[in-house]
């Protein structure tokens, strides 16, 4: 029943409507008894619902949405377990700085303390990750979700959660369409715009690296103007990744090292100075260092700063834009890097080809980037395998590089995918699975099939923990805890859920095998056996 004789409608109603308003078309879930009339008034109201098989999924499409569309992302989640169950991916948004809102189902208040089922307070535990609450007025739901999302919408962005007692959600109340809050254009700060733009005026060896927030604020263009402006290189990282699409003469990704070392400028511009920058450390002696971010909180504290600002990089870009002075300068700079892409690039081509048995990991993306459109969306779910394709893969789009982020949480990549799929329904879909990430969240192909929800997954499968594994032996001269039986048929078990799949053991039948697959049109996974001696090499694997 949706309304009684008042016309009054349940709490799930309060729930949809908000939904609405904030232009959301999907809900993540997995079904439980405590968030039914959420369901209920989802449907009746054409929210699409998207069930998945485990909460953390729910969890990941919701973070995926996020970070694919820069909208808010919803998932609705059981009480208790179904909780529980997603703290893994509101942890994920939170490093991420993905705006993700998550509805919690929770044990009746009429019946609190009385041991119902699934009875626990969420708040406390939920409440390092997100900005949480309990709401409690039926007639509140609908303002709450609304202000709840608003505040994973603003930066410093990252998820919010919300749990609703049982008989609140039963109970009815007049429902109307919230409004939401007008938000507050921030005052730049132009001092600090003008103490940069005179660091860029001076230096002779600039780097700008582009992270995450440069995609969240939609500041894309104003990059581009400014690299193009100040002849800036410019590496991304993270979901900033494409920002510059990665054929532009200022956009770099092999020669990263050799540049920050070398700089006298880097400007790190939307993503935090940590373990994948170095923490800083790697800079040159000589560098000065910048740091611009969405908000003040995320301005880095641990690295000595000649100049940062905090605020809408969109806006903060085009003003940078506009206060440097143009250039045609650098020119020896910018060669001197392009011939480290060119070197590096050059070195890489025995490998992208290599016709070893075991298959040599890098030939899977020899063969797979000339079958990716421009505007195809690569997802990393991963260590090593995923580590090779961060480096070969290029990016031409924003948004379309998805991978765990600096949380590094396995088990995320299906998410992604479902939410890439709806996202992006005319653009190829690539998930990118090692054969220990598949064993997170393995059971969401039969989602992917059940959905119709054509990705194309491929399985770097070389049957060991090769992140774990490499590095334990060469600090200790063995390893434990680091092996996985050995060629799993992992094709298999997508051809029982009813999708398409292959076995991949000789290099020359890979290209073949992965067009069939980005061709088919099916949810399909190529099952590809990789050599497990080879190593990502990589300079630091923690800290």
């Amino acid at each position: 029943m949706n309304a009684d004789s008042s016309g009054q409608l349940h709490g799930g109603y309060g729930v949809s409507r908000a939904l609405q308003v904030l232009g959301v078309r999907n809900l993540f879930t997995l079904s439980g008894g405590h968030i039914f009339p959420i369901f209920d008034a989802c449907h009746q109201d054409g929210i699409r619902i998207v069930d998945v098989r485990h909460e953390q999924t729910a969890g990941y499409a919701a973070e995926g949405w996020a970070r694919l569309t820069r909208s808010i992302g919803v998932a609705a989640v059981t009480a208790g377990p179904g909780v529980t169950n997603s703290i893994s991916p509101m942890a994920q948004a939170s490093f991420n700085g993905a705006p993700v809102l998550v509805l919690g189902g929770r044990a009746p208040m009429f019946r609190w303390g009385q041991g119902s089922l699934q009875e626990i307070d969420h708040v406390p535990f939920v409440a390092p990750l997100a900005r949480s609450a309990t709401v409690s007025e039926t007639s509140r739901i609908a303002a709450e979700v609304v202000a709840a999302a608003q505040a994973a919408l603003s930066p410093p962005r990252g998820p919010s959660f919300l749990d609703f007692p049982l008989d609140v959600l039963l109970s009815t109340a007049e429902v109307a369409d919230p409004e939401p809050a007008p938000s507050e254009e921030q005052e730049l700060d132009a001092d600090g715009i003008e103490q940069v733009a005179h660091l860029m005026d001076e230096a002779e060896r600039p780097v700008l690296i582009a992270g995450s927030n440069v995609w969240m604020d939609r500041a894309e263009r104003s990059l581009r103007e400014l690299a193009e402006t100040a002849r800036l290189p410019v590496f991304m990282n993270g979901g900033g990744r494409g920002c510059l699409p990665a054929d532009h003469a200022f956009a770099f990704a092999r020669s990263r090292s050799q540049a920050v070392r070398e700089a006298d400028l880097v400007i790190v511009a939307g993503t935090p100075l940590d373990f994948r920058l170095g923490f800083g450390g790697n800079f040159g002696p000589d560098a000065k260092v910048v740091h611009l971010d969405s908000s003040p909180n995320l301005i880095a504290a641990h690295v000595p700063l000649a100049a940062s600002i905090g605020g809408p990089l969109d806006r903060l870009m085009e003003a940078l834009v506009d206060a440097v002075a143009p250039t045609k300068s650098r020119l020896e700079w910018l060669d001197h890097l392009r011939t480290t892409e060119a070197t590096k690039s050059d070195a890489a081509q025995s490998e992208l080809r290599s016709s070893a048995r075991p298959i040599h990991p890098l030939r899977v993306y020899g063969e797979l980037v000339p079958l990716l459109n421009r505007d195809a969306v690569v997802i990393g779910d991963g260590g090593d395998f995923v580590s090779y394709a961060g480096r070969e893969v290029p990016s031409f789009e924003g948004g379309r590089w998805l991978d765990p982020g600096p949380f590094g949480c396995l088990g995320c990549g299906p998410g992604y995918a479902i939410a890439a799929r709806l996202a992006h329904p005319e653009s190829q879909v690539v998930l990118l699975y090692g054969d220990g990430a598949i064993g997170f969240a393995g059971m969401e192909l039969e989602t992917l099939v059940r959905h119709k929800l054509p990705v194309t997954c491929i399985v770097g499968n070389n049957g060991i923990w090769g992140l774990e594994k490499h590095p334990m032996r060469a600090l200790y001269g063995y390893d434990v805890a680091a092996e996985l039986q050995p060629g799993i048929r992992y094709d298999l078990m997508m051809e029982a859920f009813g999708g398409r799949a292959e076995l991949v053991e000789d290099p020359d039948d890979l290209g073949p095998a992965l067009k069939r697959a980005l061709d088919s049109g099916e949810p399909s996974l190529v099952n590809v056996l990789t050599d497990p001696a080879v190593a990502y090499p990589r300079s630091a694997t923690l800290a």
